[in-house]
């Protein structure tokens, strides 16, 4: 495919819990369908620690774990929020987005420059902006990926037309709304290159010096494939939609956020 290397080659340890068919849909666009193999627990285990890296650094984890043991030793009740969402619907978007960050940082030449999900101020809402950015800034022309993510129970025709206008609208915006937002946040962390690498971006898109790649992915069940291959549309030129079917999505989304709530409660 255009932007992603051989399913076998690009994630090995995703390769282990789905199969993989490359085809196009009805339309013509490039697809990826994502099949799990059963292997649901197995699956569990893996994404688990991954969901927990996108949602929270190892240096806040600890702190909020050691103000956890404190207030047990003292018999004080827990007055910290969790860093992870208990509402579900946030959840499963977060773990949609995650998936799709995760698949394309190695399936791609691409870079995830933050984890922007450390930086919600809610943990209970979405998140405004693009759901994943990725950029390659080392290639000429310099590209980036806008890619928006969509997680269902149960596919349907809404789920897909609301993910290709999404990208539309990123098209249509010329600067991805969430561009400044990793700029500044970079500068926070001391990235100061970095930073103004992703700067220099600005000045790229605005003289039509850059390529934009964008990436759709809907997360369901088995029929998410053909929900896909009927309802996306070809209005974008340089777009590619990625499926991920499985049997009983929620139940997964449901372990993995009970996994990590349950071992961030745990004091030892």
């Amino acid at each position: 495919m255009r932007i992603l290397k051989k399913h076998e080659e690009a994630h090995k340890a995703i390769a282990n819990y789905f199969t993989s068919e490359d085809k196009t849909t009805d339309s013509g666009i490039e697809h990826r369908v994502l099949l799990g193999d059963n292997n649901a627990a197995l699956f569990v285990d893996f994404i688990t620690p991954i969901v927990r890296k996108h949602q929270i650094s190892e240096q806040d984890y600890s702190t909020r774990k050691k103000l956890l043991e404190k207030l047990k030793i003292e018999n004080l009740p827990n007055t910290i929020p969790s860093p992870f969402p208990k509402n579900l619907s946030t959840q499963k978007g977060n773990f949609a987005e995650v998936f799709l960050a995760e698949y394309l940082e190695k399936a791609t030449d691409f870079t995830l420059p933050i984890y922007r999900l450390r930086y919600n101020p809610n943990v209970e809402q979405s998140m405004k902006g693009d759901d994943v950015l990725m950029l390659d800034l080392d290639s000429e022309p310099v590209r980036i990926i806008i890619g928006e993510s969509k997680f269902r129970t149960t596919p349907q025709k809404k789920d897909v037309t609301d993910i290709i206008e999404g990208l539309i609208r990123a098209n249509k915006a010329k600067v991805p709304i969430s561009l400044m937002f990793v700029v500044n946040l970079l500068r926070a962390e001391g990235k100061i290159e970095l930073a103004e690498k992703v700067q220099e971006c600005v000045v790229l898109f605005a003289s039509d010096k850059i390529e934009i790649d964008f990436v759709g992915l809907l997360m369901s069940s088995t029929k998410a494939s053909r929900t896909v291959d009927r309802h996306t549309s070809a209005e974008l030129r340089n777009i590619l939609m990625i499926s991920v079917g499985v049997d009983n999505p929620v139940e997964i989304v449901k372990n993995v956020y009970g996994n990590l709530e349950g071992n961030y409660e745990c004091i030892d």
